[in-house]
């Protein structure tokens, strides 16, 4: 964005300041300092003048009064920070000073000034709805589908010159001697049905990138990878997917699939020093994380709720299939405990004791009864390493029922009650969904049922309709005729984010069978300014399009606080200078947590894009900004029910309220 569109945008919202909002500009005008003009606003607003403006909007204006100048703890980043709100109005009215670096922050203050005068918000219909969701094309539809089978011939014919330069004698994608090119071609289209083909003709370079990509990456793209493997980024994408993207830009648009894979100047220049926004995440030997669990040594479990805790194996599951540009992960590919070395990733003997190990903290834990096998990518792990660890899982399962037969009623253990994949090879990857793993996910759900087990998720990340493809469809079937339920959890960035795109997704994915879980804002690290969705955003999704579709839209809007959960509860305290807003958020009050939360009633989030930088992301990517009028009248949110399909079956005996593996410090 220029300077010379943001000086003309400054001058807009200052003339609408003169013309719409003459009171509050005469208020400023009149007071000597910042805390008359406050008491002024604050009297104003008990006013006969404002009897009937919306309630709402007065209370966000008592709130920016409240908070202005206050400090606050902000919880991402640990700081003290504050928000001068009225005080930097103030300043800019009264000396008439205001400057480019300021609009965002006015316009965003001049629409919450504004609401005291509006209506309420008018909600889109549900044929508005509609027309907007139709705008996205799905990969199931067959003008798609043929600009992708081109896009894989032309990929093959890249494929074919690199595994002809190939000299890796152990290779099992090498071409005969003698073989002709139609021949070459014929076995490459055999090969493509192979998930490991894919692995191991994955694009790892830039120039692997644009090459798969028929030369299509701008230079300054190219120049952004090379300064990414430069600073140690990993670059991994597979053919398949990168043939999910339309390389003429005419056919459809596949910005929200982009978003995915291609990294920014902002995810470049942080990578080194990246934190865990999950503050739970970071573990030290012997110390509490930050929502008060105890954990075994290393970093293959994560834990943040009583009910539910991550395992993370020392297997091929410690890579995934493309590496996500926003992965909530990314400190862990940062410090190499995540990558894409898969013959060092291989498990070894020691991994087989360890293992047994860690399911001993599932099986003596009082309040365990969920365990969630990720990484990166739970199916990254070859059959024979998933078959051994859903095996540990059962004798884990079964020996913690067998402990509660001797223990009295009240002081019983949970026992463990859903066991899930967290993958992304079903959109990455669907060639890995194959009759070996069907098998082992069938034998397990037979076998773990006996002792206990009763939910069997695979909980899969799809961000766009047009990851739904031919081949996804089929391994969706695949896995649900196993008995496995398939879950969705969706990162609303901003191609996601856009209107009615969510609405469509939901709508394919339930034609499909697979349930939408959570949809995620994205985290407000600096790393992925480029895709962070303001929370607005999410909450007018929410109120204006999934309201339309409730029946099959089962998923919670939810932003991950550090330290916290899941919520999507808060209120806005305060406008930054530059734009950004703080809000403070409440726990998700519907779901039992952790006892920290007794520690942290009110924590505060400060967002890391304005509402402004947002609206015009979306001008530039073809989006009208009009139709998104109502976003900054959203600055209170409430996060949602549980769909009663994700809640844990009712126990048949009373459990122990006592919680062990946590220390609690105030």
């Amino acid at each position: 964005m220029t300077k010379k569109i943001m000086s003309q945008h400054l001058k807009k919202i200052m003339a609408h300041f003169e013309i719409n909002l003459t009171t509050i500009v005469e208020f400023a005008a009149k007071s000597s300092n910042s805390d008359e003009f406050k008491t002024k606003i604050s009297d104003y607003l008990k006013s006969e003048d404002l009897t009937n403006a919306p309630t709402q909007a007065k209370e966000n204006i008592y709130r920016l009064v409240e908070y202005d100048d206050r400090e606050v703890f902000e919880l991402s980043t640990g700081k003290i920070i504050k928000s001068p709100t009225l005080s930097r109005l103030w300043t800019i009215l009264h000396n008439n000073e205001a400057c480019i670096d300021d609009t965002a922050f006015l316009m965003d203050i001049y629409q919450q000034l504004l609401r005291l005068y509006k209506d309420p918000i008018k909600i889109p219909t549900e044929e508005k709805v509609k027309q907007w969701a139709s705008r996205w094309k799905s990969g199931l539809d067959k003008e798609v589908i043929a600009i992708r089978e081109a896009n894989k011939h032309r990929i093959i014919s890249h494929l074919i010159h690199r595994i002809e330069q190939r000299h890796s004698p152990k290779s099992r994608f090498l071409f005969a001697e003698g073989m002709t090119m139609e021949d070459k071609h014929q076995r490459v289209e055999e090969w493509w049905k192979d998930s490991k083909f894919h692995l191991a003709l994955a694009a790892r370079s830039p120039k692997a990138l644009n090459d798969m990509l028929g030369g299509s990456l701008s230079a300054e793209k190219i120049d952004i990878y090379r300064r990414a493997q430069q600073k140690g980024i990993p670059i991994f994408v597979t053919p398949y997917y990168l043939s999910l993207l339309d390389i003429t830009g005419n056919g459809y648009d596949d910005q929200t699939i982009r978003q995915q894979i291609m990294y920014t100047n902002n995810l470049v220049e942080t990578f080194g020093n990246i934190k865990a926004w999950e503050k739970e995440d970071s573990v030290e030997d012997g110390k509490p994380n930050a929502a008060g669990w105890l954990l075994p040594e290393g970093n293959n479990i994560h834990r943040r709720y009583p009910d539910v805790a991550i395992l993370i194996p020392d297997s091929m599951g410690r890579a995934c299939g493309g590496l996500c540009s926003y992965c909530q992960r990314m400190y862990d590919f940062q410090s190499g405990r995540l990558n894409f070395d898969f013959d060092k990733l291989k498990p070894n003997e020691k991994w087989e004791h360890k293992l047994r190990r860690l399911m001993k903290y599932f099986e003596e834990d009082t309040q365990l009864r969920d365990i969630l096998i990720t990484g990166s990518d739970a199916l990254m792990s070859s059959n024979t390493t998933l078959r051994n660890i859903l095996q540990a899982v059962i004798v884990m399962a079964r020996n913690k029922k067998h402990a509660n037969m001797k223990r009295h009623e009240g002081k019983k253990y949970a026992e463990i009650q859903r066991v899930r994949l967290g993958t992304r090879l079903p959109v990455y990857l669907p060639m890995r969904i194959d009759d070996e793993l069907i098998d082992i996910l069938t034998n397990f759900r037979i076998h773990a049922m006996s002792v206990g087990v009763k939910q069997f998720f695979i909980q899969t990340h799809f961000q766009s309709p047009l990851e739904i493809t031919p081949e996804v469809s089929k391994a969706i079937k695949q896995i649900h005729a196993t008995g496995w339920t398939v879950t969705n959890q969706l990162v609303f960035n901003v191609g996601a984010s856009r209107r009615g795109h969510t609405t469509k997704l939901r709508k394919v994915l339930n034609s499909l069978g697979v349930k939408p879980y959570y949809t995620f804002s994205v985290k407000g690290f600096q790393e992925n300014h480029d895709v962070f969705t303001p929370n607005c955003r999410s909450m007018q999704e929410s109120n204006e399009e999934k309201v339309y579709i409730s029946k099959i839209a089962s998923d919670r809007n939810v932003l991950n606080l550090p330290g916290i959960g899941k919520s999507m509860t808060f209120k806005m305290v305060g406008i930054m200078p530059d734009g950004c807003r703080l809000l403070e958020f409440k726990h998700d009050q519907k779901r039992k947590h952790s006892p920290i939360i007794n520690n942290n009633d009110k924590v505060y989030i400060k967002e890391n894009k304005s509402l402004y930088e947002y609206m015009i992301q979306l001008q530039d990517i073809g989006e009208d900004p009009k139709i998104y009028g109502s976003i900054w009248e959203y600055t209170e949110g409430e996060t949602e029910s549980r769909n009663p399909f994700f809640l844990y079956p009712e126990l048949d005996y009373n459990m122990t309220k006592k919680y062990n593996n946590i220390i609690i410090e105030k």
